[in-house]
């Protein structure tokens, strides 16, 4: 017998649709918003969840090298392992931008507990603004 795959559903980021009502993200584009909002919040940001978030503009005006990008994927591991726990983190990549010294282009490979499916995040990360 098959498990039903559950319908994922998360409160909405984007604000209200063109109707005036919440767009609420459903399936994995809930879980793309979800993980944004861990990686991009930083901890005592939450009222009520303080320890809350990756904080990963705290890595703003850090070196682009290696010990910096190292420790942005520990954070990225460790927060998303912790917060959503919808998701295996398979792995991490932090690599400099060829085009901009500043930029680390962070790849997050991933894929949702009831569903093995891989799927990836990518996001830039600017460092000297």
């Amino acid at each position: 017998m098959t498990t039903p795959t559950p319908r994922i559903r998360s409160w909405p980021l984007g604000g209200v649709d063109e109707d005036g009502a919440l767009g609420w993200a459903t399936d994995d584009q809930s879980v793309r918003e979800v993980m944004l909002n861990i990686l991009l919040t930083r901890p005592g940001e939450r009222l009520q969840r303080p320890d809350f978030g990756a904080g990963l503009l705290n890595f703003v005006h850090q070196p682009n090298n290696e010990t910096t990008r190292n420790l942005i994927a520990g954070v990225v591991r460790k927060s998303l392992a912790l917060w959503e726990p919808r998701v295996v983190v398979d792995g991490v990549e932090v690599r400099p931008s060829p085009e901009d010294l500043s930029e680390v282009h962070i790849n997050i490979r991933y894929r949702l507990r009831h569903n093995p499916a891989p799927a990836e995040l990518g996001l830039t990360l600017n460092l000297g603004v």
